[in-house]
């Protein structure tokens, strides 16, 4: 798989950066291990996408994330050596956009087959501003959801495309596509296994759709606008605390206007995101008599889950929180 090329830059790789052991998640062998096993040799730049390449790739590719589990994707900064990796890489999978360190390396790197999320789907903006000041433009559609954006750091758009999961399957078909051009010998294996996922992807949607059918109330409220696009697809108002960066601090005339929203739209819950600090939340449930819940963006999993567990766990959560149960 382009042994050549992949030498001289792995050369030039070790030549800049001296010996030194890869810090990368699950990388345990160099790519002449792989090579000689014979792998398609894929680098994802955080767990959404390195899910899709081991369900389509299965047992034909080895799979590494530039993201370690439970660290904070937005925040990522590239080593010379995981840059270098990128040039190694037969098939580099990222969303441009939500991580500027990745996609500043990928311009360094120029891997020869790349699958970027965004190609696939459109980017939408979702709502308002975290600060209390209307953007003037609303989700655009017949809901006129409220979102927490951070559209200063997000000009292309909400990134979190892989928690609708219709989207999700639509990046699924061109990271299928895009293995089957790096290892032509298994296209149709790739695009047996992109299949099978896309069908779970689409139930999974129907489970959705069917579970929150008879929901009593429409809005929820969530420390991390991470879930504009599954509440367009499924009908409901996301109130965020924090932006689409989860790091932005909420102003005083955005936590007031919570409070309203809380108050008019019987809102029952106040989730945070799994693996954060749940002290906004809990500050504001405390205030309204609320309860808390767990929400999870997905953007890293714990051992023993995967993205289908996950997001049955977030129905559940959903379902309780918006009674319809």
């Amino acid at each position: 798989m382009n042994a050549s090329r992949r030498l001289i830059r792995a050369l030039a790789a070790t030549t800049a950066l001296g010996v030194g052991a890869l810090g990368l998640t699950a990388c345990s062998d160099d790519s002449g291990g792989t090579e000689a096993k014979g792998k398609v040799d894929v680098v994802a730049s955080f767990y959404p996408l390195r899910f899709l390449a081991e369900e389509i790739g299965g047992e034909h590719v080895r799979t590494e994330s530039l993201t370690k589990p439970g660290a904070e994707p937005h925040d990522l900064e590239l080593s010379p050596q995981q840059t270098g990796r990128l040039s190694e890489a037969d098939l580099v999978v990222y969303l441009k956009g939500l991580q500027p360190a990745v996609d500043e390396g990928i311009e360094q790197a120029q891997p020869q087959h790349v699958a970027e999320a965004t190609s696939y789907v459109k980017l939408e903006q979702h709502g308002s501003d975290v600060h209390g000041e209307e953007h003037g433009h609303e989700h655009g559609d017949e809901h006129g959801h409220e979102q927490g954006g951070h559209e200063e750091e997000h000009s292309g758009g909400d990134p979190h495309i892989w928690l609708d999961p219709l989207r999700y399957a639509q990046v699924a078909e061109g990271v299928g596509k895009k293995l089957a051009e790096a290892d032509p010998a298994h296209k149709k294996t790739y695009e047996k296994n992109a299949e099978a996922l896309t069908k779970r992807l689409r139930t999974l949607d129907g489970e959705f759709k069917e579970g929150l059918a008879h929901k009593k109330s429409d809005t929820f409220i969530t420390t991390h606008a991470a879930f504009g696009y599954l509440a367009e697809r499924y009908g409901l108002d996301q109130a965020a605390v924090s932006g689409i960066d989860p790091e932005s601090e909420p102003s005083a005339a955005r936590m007031k206007k919570l409070h309203q929203t809380a108050r008019t739209n019987h809102v029952d819950t106040v989730f945070f995101e799994s693996g954060a600090s749940d002290k906004t939340a809990k500050t504001l449930a405390d205030d309204l008599n609320l309860k808390t819940g767990v929400l999870s963006p997905l953007e890293s999993v714990k051992k023993g889950e995967d993205y289908f567990s996950v997001m049955h766990r977030n129905l559940i959560s959903l379902k309780t929180a918006l009674g319809a149960d």
